[in-house]
């Protein structure tokens, strides 16, 4: 069977980590659009990508392409999936999915109406430390969950006079840490715990920068359950090696992450859960020295993972995935989170309901 086609809008995240998931997966990928065609053309030379397109309408007129992915900036996110939809590609769309709820809802209508694969990229609910805890909680080795802790500082932005995407302090175009991480984040809770009924939250800048979208969140959510607890990450922390505490308590134990190390800890003791052979993931490339490659080999395994799935679902068969992977559904659920956190924090940490 020959290889599938598929196209990358985006010249940033969709070079380092789309283009080489999507060949890992048996995609051919067929052509690169970026709006500025100079760096466009460039990196595409360097990948080995035949094509270079300034227009989406250039690309999806590509013979044999079947599949599209998105990592442009998310204000651009809602009028790529309505045209790739109304093209009949499959998709898979970045996180953050979406501006706010409306937009996400109509991203997953268009895909409903069109009849096509559709995915969002939470690719780490692939890493294997996230697969043991949720497994851990649904087997009830920690009793009824309470309580949760997901924790964690980061100097990404810590300096203001480090470069990024012109986006990413614009919250208008979907920019800042609590789109960035935690649309991630919250993928996560729900794939452990279940839908979030409501939140609490504040959106703070810690770096010394004005007038710019938050670099860090604190929320206190409430899942549907009843269980209670704390996301809180920076990236604006000059602390070394990013502590972080990732811990989920119940009434019989407590899972907890170590870096890639998993604990349950109970009336027994304190022991590490090992990683099964299903969770095994593609060999991570060899950590780069270049600053702009630092989280690739964290990030790429997982998103072959993901573009496997795209794979299947271009092909018309079933996904073969030890998670269930995170579709334009989840996106919309996920947003409605993020917007009842921005609603809570622009009313002074009020607590919000989360939109169903």
């Amino acid at each position: 069977m020959a290889a599938p086609g598929a196209i990358v809008v985006g010249t940033g995240f969709g070079v380092r980590v789309h283009v080489p998931a999507l060949r890992a997966a048996g995609f051919e990928v067929r052509a690169l659009v970026g709006r500025d065609p100079e760096r466009t053309a460039s990196r595409a030379a360097r990948l080995g990508v035949p094509q270079v397109c300034t227009s989406l309408g250039e690309a999806l007129a590509i013979p044999g392409v079947e599949a599209v992915t998105i990592a442009s900036p998310p204000s651009t996110h809602a009028e790529i999936v309505a045209e790739v939809a109304a093209a009949g590609r499959h998709v898979l769309c970045e996180k953050p999915f979406a501006i706010d709820g409306a937009e996400a809802r109509a991203m997953l209508a268009a895909v409903e109406r069109a009849g096509v694969t559709h995915l969002v990229g939470h690719e780490f609910r692939w890493n294997p430390e996230r697969i043991l805890v949720a497994r851990a909680i649904r087997d009830g080795a920690i009793g009824e969950p309470r309580t949760f802790s997901l924790v964690m500082y980061s100097g990404l932005v810590a300096d203001p006079a480090k470069a990024m995407p012109e986006w990413w302090f614009d919250e208008t175009r979907g920019g800042g840490w609590l789109g960035a991480s935690g649309s991630h984040l919250v993928d996560q809770l729900r794939t452990w715990l279940g839908e979030v009924a409501a939140v609490s939250a504040a959106l703070p800048v810690v770096s010394a920068r004005d007038q710019v979208a938050e670099d860090s969140f604190v929320i206190m959510a409430t899942m549907t359950s009843g269980v209670t607890g704390v996301l809180q990450q920076t990236a604006a922390s000059w602390a070394p090696k990013r502590p972080a505490l990732t811990a989920v308590a119940g009434t019989a134990g407590t899972v907890l992450v170590r870096g890639a190390d998993v604990v349950l800890a109970d009336a027994e003791g304190a022991r590490d859960l090992v990683p099964t052979l299903d969770m095994t993931l593609p060999e991570p490339p060899t950590v780069s020295d270049d600053r702009r490659e630092r989280f690739t080999h964290l990030e790429l395994g997982p998103y072959i993972r993901l573009c496997e799935v795209l794979r299947a679902g271009v092909e018309g068969r079933p996904a073969e995935s030890v998670v269930e992977p995170p579709t334009f559904a989840d996106g919309v659920a996920v947003t409605a989170v993020l917007d009842a956190v921005r609603q809570s924090a622009a009313a002074g940490g009020v607590r919000v309901e989360v939109a169903r």
